[in-house]
């Protein structure tokens, strides 16, 4: 499994085409910090429907608080097909210690 740092994603945001962010967070928690370009699906909404919603062909990063859920979630995807897939290293949390100290914490 690929995992991206706060500050390595900084920089791929950066870049055309950029990757998607794909936040499994539940919505109370997207509602309080998220990474701006994110698309919010929550891990317990994971199934088929939502796999066949992505673009297994772009690469996705994937997000949640600390790396856990996103890591099962990259996961997930990888064993289905999607090649381009990424972790985000330490989640949200580490996204607002290294990259937007601005965000909220909870």
């Amino acid at each position: 499994m690929r995992q991206l740092s706060p500050v390595d994603l900084q920089r791929r945001l950066g870049q055309n085409p950029a990757p998607l962010l794909l936040d499994v967070r539940e919505p109370w928690e997207y509602a309080i910090a998220r990474i701006d370009g994110s698309v919010n699906m929550p891990m317990s909404g994971l199934g088929a429907i939502w796999r066949d919603a992505l673009d297994p062909a772009r690469e996705t990063v994937v997000i949640c608080h600390h790396g856990g859920r996103s890591f099962q979630v990259a996961l997930f995807l990888e064993r289905a097909g999607f090649a381009q897939v990424a972790n985000l290293d330490g989640g949200v949390n580490a996204w607002a210690e290294e990259v937007d100290p601005d965000m909220p914490r909870y």
